[in-house]
């Protein structure tokens, strides 16, 4: 996990003052999730994470990141396994930042 990265996480989860448990952190570009991609996403460069959290938690949680400089937020909360993806990559051609989407 990339060092940066990881300050922002720790001074955001000071802020959020509660638990936040990581769901997934680092992978690999092998990873299979990784893999399925046309190049490694967020996770593959150490500085993305997904937060298990839902209800008012998350729209907590949500507002915060946003405070905190994350630059992209994809929502999940449907269903079970309901998480936040919390990442700090920069603007770029094909991954425009600050971005908040929800996966289908």
């Amino acid at each position: 996990m990339d060092d940066q990265f990881m300050r922002r996480l720790s001074t955001l989860r000071l802020a959020f003052g509660a638990p936040m448990i990581v769901t997934s952190g680092y992978r690999c570009p092998d990873h299979p999730i990784e893999a399925r991609k046309d190049a490694p996403g967020a996770h593959a460069t150490g500085c993305a994470v997904d937060i298990a959290v839902s209800g008012r938690a998350a729209h907590r949680l949500l507002a915060l990141a946003t405070q905190y400089g994350f630059t992209g937020i994809g929502v999940q909360q449907r269903g079970e396994g309901r998480f936040l993806h919390l990442d700090t990559l920069p603007d770029s051609p094909g991954r425009p930042r600050p971005w908040v989407w929800s996966y289908g």
